[in-house]
């Protein structure tokens, strides 16, 4: 379920709203914010208006990659 919230601030944009809600995996949901939202224009969003966060994914356990710098 899409949570909705209304900007209170000046100079926000969708992802830095979508990073201070969901941290780094945050980032991977701003074409899909972008969807949910058409009504918004601008890069800066303007104060008062409503926005619509999508849900982030669970995330799926699985085998992570290790990468060594020194080895």
């Amino acid at each position: 379920m899409a949570q909705s919230i209304t900007v209170a601030g000046d100079n926000l944009t969708l992802d830095l709203i979508l990073w201070r809600k969901y941290g780094v995996r945050g980032q991977a949901l701003v074409e899909q914010a972008m969807e949910l939202n058409p009504h918004l224009v601008d890069v800066f969003l303007p104060i008062g208006a409503e926005v619509a966060l999508p849900d982030l994914p669970a995330e799926t356990p699985g085998r992570r990659e290790v990468v060594t710098l020194f080895g």
